[in-house]
């Protein structure tokens, strides 16, 4: 991909102006067409992989996502091969949308892409090609989505169909049931779980905040405006804080193959006013993530976006990624809505939070705790609040960071119990200005009370294990560092450290320990963490120090000259019980 020249004057941090933005989305929609079939109507990119809808829905995906770009774009050249694919793909050969079903998924893309180009493509069609666009449209009104997400897909197409005054009853209520449907996964301070459950990841972004804030903007609908903005904004007061220094997002969560879609939040909050970030550090931000991509392999030779995070990577995908599953990266090319001369485009960059100075944050909706050090640009997030066991280990992880990915095995930020290092079920204690907390309980039944407390690039981790058998095995796991990285994980109570062999055998930092026999029902275990870029970092020893008291109260001593106390308490300590953390 050739790209502009560098512009460090107006964008001293990534150097990228709208210029790069507009070059990159050309290049990739240059990219697919030689992939498309003859009538334009699919997009079959290249490679073995299918996902599980299978080859057909996948080329209705490689249209739908592609032409969300085209959209954004705003190029009529581009938009009129789209237009050839609507003449028979819809009613033809792109399959029906059903209950459940990946084309449901598509369609909101289509008819989202159809309303922002309105006058450019939907206006310009004939009749006929309208009727069938709108009748395969229809189908998504009623269709049955998985509770989650995809409760607004129908709501996206209902808002375009309502606009066109097709079907006008039925799209009215397919956008009230999703709108009502999200309240039931509203947790407050801008956060949405992902469905029931504690599901937190990019799809707050990229989906929870994307499609309800579009769809009242694009309708003047300033009450919903100002009830889902409100929320975006609150959302992107926290999600500023996921960028690294370098640009990248934190590798959390699924569906990571979308990658610069992580950018979408942010140009939403300019396009809509609701955002609390300064012109200059939205643009930074978000052309950051886009730069680190493109830096790192993320398009191939051909000039196609693989499936993976940096280059291919199927450690990162689920079964319903397929060749053109990329391509909700498009998402994240929604700054191009934003007309040149816009403040976003034109004000100067300025340094997002991991780029102004060390930072803890705590997120209260899914009960997180963020740790960023301006030193080395690291961001890590200390997670006590999210899970989605089908995608351990992108949710159920004690840690995640912006330069680490997590490890299936062995496992990194665990706690093993015995052989079992699962961890579900997470009930979270509570976050506050610089520590996180929240218990689970592993197979055997024994329970783990955990706690995190956060200061520059150092963590201190306690876990209070109740309910095992004495004698039984605990090995507590700490990062894997990159290259450029390195991790550290010393015991400081009740572990010694693993054998330089385990390490070098494993490549995660662990410590190791044994439940007492003589500590009645519970055992504390407490480490000292780190992971830095600081090539020659300060002794960690020297840094902080910890106290144990009776086994349940945890002082932290900072070298800052910083005190804190926690204390694990319980109604009762006996079988069954229900720890808490409580700062002092």
């Amino acid at each position: 991909m050739h790209l502009p020249a560098e512009d460090r004057t107006t964008s001293p941090y990534t150097g990228y102006t709208r210029a790069h933005w507009e070059t990159a989305a050309d290049a990739l929609l240059a990219a697919v067409e030689p992939w498309a079939t003859p009538d334009r109507a699919l997009y079959h990119l290249p490679g073995d992989h299918v996902s599980h809808s299978g080859h057909l829905s996948d080329g209705l995906e490689g249209y739908a996502r592609t032409l969300l770009l085209a959209a954004f774009r705003q190029d009529e050249t581009v938009l009129g091969r789209y237009a050839d694919g609507l003449r028979t793909g819809p009613g033809g050969v792109w399959p029906d949308v059903t209950d459940r079903s990946q084309p449901l998924v598509e369609a909101a893309s289509v008819a989202l892409a159809l309303r922002l180009t309105r006058p450019l493509l939907w206006d310009r069609l004939d009749q006929p090609v309208r009727e069938r666009t709108a009748a395969w449209l229809t189908g998504a009104l009623t269709a049955e989505p998985w509770p989650c997400n995809w409760e607004l897909f129908p709501v996206t197409v209902g808002g375009f169909l309502l606009e066109i005054g097709h079907a006008p009853e039925a799209a009215r209520e397919a956008v009230d049931r999703g709108l009502g449907r999200i309240e039931d996964w509203y947790v407050g301070g801008g956060w949405y779980t992902d469905g029931d459950g504690r599901k937190y990841d990019y799809y707050n972004g990229w989906a929870m905040h994307l499609y309800p804030v579009l769809h009242a903007w694009l309708a003047g609908d300033e009450k919903l405006l100002d009830l889902y903005g409100g929320r975006l904004e609150a959302h992107l007061a926290d999600y500023a804080h996921l960028f690294g220094g370098d640009g990248a997002p934190l590798h959390q969560g699924r569906s990571l193959t979308y990658r610069c879609a992580t950018a979408a939040p942010l140009w939403l909050g300019a396009l809509t006013g609701r955002t609390p970030l300064p012109p200059g550090e939205t643009r930074r931000l978000a052309s950051g993530a886009l730069r680190y991509f493109l830096d790192r392999g993320a398009v191939d030779g051909r000039g196609l976006l693989t499936l993976g995070w940096h280059g291919p990577d199927e450690t990162v995908l689920q079964s319903y990624s397929g060749p053109a599953s990329p391509y909700w990266a498009a998402k994240g090319f929604l700054g191009l809505l934003l007309p040149p001369d816009h403040e976003v485009w034109t004000a100067p960059e300025e340094p997002g939070p991991a780029g102004r100075a060390d930072a803890v944050r705590p997120v209260g909706g899914p009960n997180w705790l963020l740790q960023s050090t301006c030193s080395d640009g690291v961001v890590r997030l200390h997670n006590h609040g999210s899970e989605d066991v089908r995608y351990d280990p992108h949710y159920t992880r004690f840690a995640y960071s912006t330069v680490t990915r997590p490890l299936a095995s062995p496992p990194d930020n665990t706690v093993t119990i015995g052989k079992d290092h699962l961890r579900s079920g997470i009930v979270p204690l509570g976050v506050g200005e610089d520590w996180a907390a929240s218990r689970y309980t592993v197979a055997s039944g024994a329970r783990v009370t955990s706690l995190v407390v956060a200061d520059g690039a150092v963590e201190v981790r306690a876990h209070l294990v109740a309910g095992a058998a004495p004698g039984t095995g605990v090995r507590v796991n700490g990062w894997a560092p990159g290259e450029d990285e390195q991790a550290e994980l010393l015991p400081a109570h009740g572990l010694s450290t693993a054998t330089p062999e385990d390490h070098a055998r494993t490549g995660v930092t662990e410590v190791t320990g044994v439940i007492s026999e003589t500590g009645g029902s519970s055992t504390l275990f407490v480490a000292v963490a780190r992971l830095t870029g600081v090539p020659d970092p300060a002794p960690l020893a020297d840094l902080v120090t910890v106290e144990v008291s009776d086994d349940r109260e945890l002082t932290v001593h900072w070298a800052t000259g910083k005190l804190r106390r926690f204390r694990f308490t319980a109604p009762e300590d006996g079988p069954g019980t229900s720890w808490s953390v409580t700062p002092g």
